[in-house]
C-alpha cells in the first residue's frame, strides 16, 4: 500500500487538531449568552418526603410548594442533577440552591456549594416557568 494516503490522513488529522486548539485558545467562533447580573433571586431548599412527594421552601423555611408524586418532572430532574454533583463531592443539603432571574430575562438555578448552574431557559418556556413561580414578584412574595 502506498504511504502517501497515510501521510495525507495524518496531515488532515493534525491540521484539524491544530485548528481546534487555536480556536479554543483564542475564543474564535465561541457563541453563548453573555453574563448578566441578577435582578431577582431566591434561595430554595428542596426536600423529599416519605410519601414520595417533595417540598420547596425558601431559606427561612417558609413552604412555597408541595410537589405531589409523579408530577413536576422537570423541577425534580433539574434539582436531582445538582444534588448528584453534591453527593459526588461529599456535600449535603445544608446550603440552599439559588434561583435567579437575570437582567437579560434568563432564568438559572445555581448551586453555591459546587458552583454548578443550569440555564433553565434552554429547556423551553414551560420548563423554566416551573421554576419562575418560586421567584418573588415586585411588591409581593
Amino acid at each position: 500500500m502506498p504511504r502517501w494516503p497515510l501521510y495525507g490522513m495524518a496531515a488532515l488529522a493534525l491540521s484539524a487538531l491544530a485548528i481546534t486548539g487555536f480556536a479554543r485558545g483564542t475564543g474564535i467562533g465561541v457563541t453563548g449568552v453573555p453574563e448578566s447580573p441578577a435582578v431577582a433571586a431566591i434561595d430554595l431548599v428542596f426536600a423529599d418526603r416519605e410519601d414520595g412527594s417533595a417540598t420547596v421552601s425558601d431559606a427561612s423555611g417558609r413552604l412555597l410548594a408541595t410537589l405531589p408524586v409523579s408530577t413536576e418532572g422537570f423541577v425534580r430532574g433539574a434539582t436531582r442533577a445538582l444534588v448528584r454533583d453534591r453527593k459526588r463531592l461529599g456535600l449535603g443539603p445544608e446550603i440552599p440552591f439559588r434561583l435567579e432571574r437575570r437582567a437579560n430575562g434568563r432564568l438559572s438555578l445555581g448551586d453555591p456549594a459546587t458552583g454548578g448552574r443550569i440555564e433553565l431557559d434552554a429547556f423551553g418556556p414551560s420548563n423554566s416557568g416551573a421554576f419562575a413561580r418560586f421567584l418573588p414578584t415586585p411588591g409581593g412574595r
